[in-house]
């Protein structure tokens, strides 16, 4: 946690900081019912100091009062549109990426029980595909589950197309009869 600035802290030649210094409390209390709280008031007061510490101090500051109390709106201002925009965006990805009845979001996943037999019975593929004659089984693996060409399959077996299709064909047939309820 970053300590707080004191006037040791302070140049002597720069206005701004020593302005800040001297009217840190105030600036707090100035943006505390702005920012809806004393912790979000005390957190811009610390951004403050951080921007106007590293600042060129090259250019004369005027009114240093005035910039600082501007500075502090602006950077609460900012902090607004931050989240403002940040709401609208999670609104919007939940909107694409939720179904709702009415105001209340529903989840678009499986209820439990289709997701356990879906998970049943995929083991039982896996089970079942380990059961093949190898070649068969290896290149069912490669076109069905891996999602390799007819023509990839093949390079990937050293076989031709015609004997990767007989083979998926073949494994096709015999998980659908031994799948078969």
């Amino acid at each position: 946690m970053a300590r707080e600035p004191s006037r040791q802290d302070a140049p002597d030649d720069d206005p701004l900081v020593a302005a800040y210094l001297a009217r840190r409390q105030s600036l707090v209390r100035f943006l505390a019912p702005r920012a809806g709280s004393l912790a979000a008031a005390e957190d811009l007061a610390q951004e403050l100091f951080l921007k106007i510490a590293a600042r060129d101090r090259g250019a004369e500051v005027g009114s240093p009062n005035a910039l600082l109390y501007r500075m502090a709106l602006n950077l609460m201002l900012d902090r607004a549109r931050g989240e403002k925009r940040a709401a609208a965006r999670d609104a919007a990805w939940r909107q694409v990426s939720r179904d709702s009845i009415g105001d209340e979001d529903i989840t678009g996943e499986p209820p439990a029980d289709e997701a356990a037999a879906s998970a049943q019975r995929l083991r039982h593929l896996v089970a079942a595909v380990d059961t093949l004659a190898p070649q068969m089984g290896r290149a069912f693996r490669l076109h069905k589950l891996e999602g390799l060409s007819h023509a990839e399959t093949a390079r990937a077996m050293g076989l031709s197309v015609k004997a990767v299709e007989k083979h998926v064909s073949a494994a096709l047939k015999v998980l659908t009869r031994r799948l078969a309820p």
